[in-house]
């Protein structure tokens, strides 16, 4: 299998479909962050779309639905099993990522961490507290940001730090999904206990505003989100790609950005973003602290 594949066009010298469906799923998808940028190498970037794209579809398929719980599983857990082994076992939407770990010799690890969340996602609906949460967030965000440093070569950045940037950035979503995803999918990533400890209910999700149980369980969240991305400050000094250090550090500013405005905002009332203007500013800090 492995020499089938190395007879292959490269992907990055391919223009793969990979490179068009990850910008088109890009186009399609309202961001807050980055996503395979300008910032990122050439070289890069084929890879990058080709990880999107896996991504991107895992997440569908554990968000559809008018798919079953355990038929999520099983595409899922199969997907999962022949990733980096198997192409001919792999789902159309997981093989550019696939052949992108083959060319590049990378561990499918981090792929299947992120698939294993989407499988939680597919007969989870609750979180007992935080560390509860950073589980489900170390292996639904940082594996993302894990792949993002292997396809850049980093081996002596500091992990632990793009960790705590992800898993903050998952909860930043979270919060900002908090009503919709309740609405939509039954799934509350709120801790529950935190809820009922502020005289709430998670059906208080629905309401037109956050009340004060809300409130102060989404402000809760916010302060954990706040130590994460303290640890992550010092991250983008330690990497070594500028175009990924440059990024690493907007993608802070913006989380940093977000959070405040989540704090001063309601999420339940409506959707709550950094305004595209404000970016330039924070890419302009992010240039001078980490050039």
């Amino acid at each position: 299998m492995t020499a089938e594949v190395d007879r292959r066009v490269p992907l990055s010298a391919s223009g793969s479909s990979a490179d068009h469906d990850a910008e088109a799923l890009i186009r399609a998808n309202t961001e807050n962050f980055p996503v395979g940028s300008f910032l990122i190498p050439k070289e890069c970037r084929p890879h990058v779309h080709a990880f999107y794209v896996f991504a991107r579809h895992g997440d569908d398929i554990a968000d559809a639905n008018n798919i079953p719980a355990d038929e999520k599983v099983r595409r899922l857990s199969a997907a999962q099993a022949a990733l980096g082994i198997d192409e001919a076992a792999l789902p159309d939407w997981a093989r550019p990522y696939h052949r992108s770990l083959i060319e590049t010799r990378n561990s499918p690890r981090h792929g299947r961490d992120l698939l294993s969340a989407f499988i939680q996602d597919a007969t989870k609906a609750r979180y007992r507290d935080w560390a509860d949460l950073m589980d489900y967030c170390q292996r639904s965000a940082a594996s993302v940001g894990r792949v993002m440093m292997d396809i850049h070569g980093e081996t002596s950045a500091d992990f632990e730090g793009s960790d705590a940037l992800c898993k903050a950035l998952q909860v930043l979503n979270h919060l900002q999904d908090c009503k919709e995803d309740y609405l939509e999918l039954n799934r509350v990533y709120l801790p529950e206990p935190w809820l009922i400890a502020a005289g709430g209910r998670v059906e208080e999700l629905a309401q037109a505003r956050a009340n004060a149980a809300v409130r102060q369980t989404i402000d809760r969240c916010l302060d954990g989100v706040d130590e994460l991305l303290r640890r992550a400050e010092r991250t983008p000094r330690t990497i070594r790609r500028r175009g990924l250090r440059l990024e690493t550090a907007l993608i802070i500013e913006l989380a940093k950005a977000l959070s405040a405005r989540l704090r001063r905002n309601d999420p339940v009332a409506g959707p709550v973003r950094v305004p595209k203007p404000v970016w330039l500013w924070l890419a302009i800090k992010a240039v001078i602290r980490s050039w």
